[in-house]
């Protein structure tokens, strides 16, 4: 048994391993997957002295709570969290020592959705298809975190950050994702496509890992029938039946056969992954590059 493990003690709503995932297995079906938000992960590993790609914990509303079998280096950040090491409060958005044996608690957030829990050395579960990502669509990585659950540590890649505290984005009161219209909008009618980037949305509580869910007014369809399985990628604004779009995030199934309506820029799909059921959604088109 090596001492250089976490034990899960609470593994809370949904925790998972996430790293930057496996891109470039589209065309063998297999999802991106990875952090949802890769800014906060890669700045705890930062904060740790991690490399950028090593695996943490993503966690989902309320936390959770491990216990080292020696004494490592974590940071949280992510979504605002209390953090207590062996019941006492500490630092979120910073490094700290937690001896080996005490309780590391990772609290309910107080804004946004999702925390990530970075510890010295990153989380050494077996890598598949090169990463240690847990894809709740196909199956491949570690399964979701249960009580009891035992992760290895890899070794120290290098000394802990020397700050009190990093800046971190504030999760967003209103989630303004900047869209590329296409490449099915002409599948959709004038107002359809009028409404989607001037009508107000909110994010569904029925969004998930997948695809963050919308609610608001439908778009109505200029064809009927479906279209033929096509390949999606990140952020693609996909439109099923009911009409309401829905954003891919990291799961996202590598084919789909609803309309593809637009395609939301990378750079804001972080703040995605932070927004809170009921928060306004705005789709700001942009032009093609």
């Amino acid at each position: 048994m090596t001492d250089r493990a976490l034990v899960v003690v609470r593994a809370g709503a949904l925790t998972t391993v996430q790293d930057r995932g496996r891109p470039g297995y589209a065309h063998l079906g297999v999802p991106r997957s990875g952090a949802l938000d890769p800014l906060a992960a890669a700045l705890v590993n930062r904060l740790v002295g991690n490399p950028p790609d090593a695996a943490v914990l993503e966690t989902t509303l309320n936390g959770c709570a491990l216990r080292p079998r020696s004494t490592v280096t974590v940071a949280v950040g992510g979504a605002p969290c209390p953090v207590a090491v062996g019941g006492r409060p500490a630092a979120w958005g910073a490094p700290v020592v937690v001896p080996a044996g005490e309780l590391l608690e990772v609290g309910a957030a107080t804004a946004g959705v999702r925390a990530y829990v970075a510890v010295g050395g990153g989380v050494a579960v077996e890598p598949v298809l090169g990463s240690r990502a847990t894809d709740l669509l196909s199956g491949l990585g570690p399964a979701p975190l249960t009580d009891g659950t035992v992760l290895p540590l890899g070794a120290p890649a290098g000394p802990p950050a020397r700050v009190d505290g990093a800046p971190q984005p504030c999760p967003p009161a209103e989630l303004v994702l900047r869209v590329t219209p296409g490449p099915r909008d002409d599948w959709f009618t004038a107002r359809a496509v009028r409404d989607v980037t001037t009508r107000a949305y909110r994010v569904s509580a029925a969004s998930n890992r997948i695809g963050l869910r919308t609610e608001g007014p439908a778009l109505e369809r200029a064809r009927t029938g479906e279209l033929p399985s096509e390949g999606m990628v990140l952020g693609a604004v996909q439109v099923p039946p009911d009409g309401r779009p829905v954003v891919f995030l990291a799961d996202h199934p590598t084919t789909g056969g609803y309309p593809v309506i637009a395609v939301v820029r990378a750079a804001d799909l972080p703040a995605a992954a932070q927004a809170l059921p009921g928060t306004p959604v705005r789709f700001v088109p942009v032009r093609r590059r």
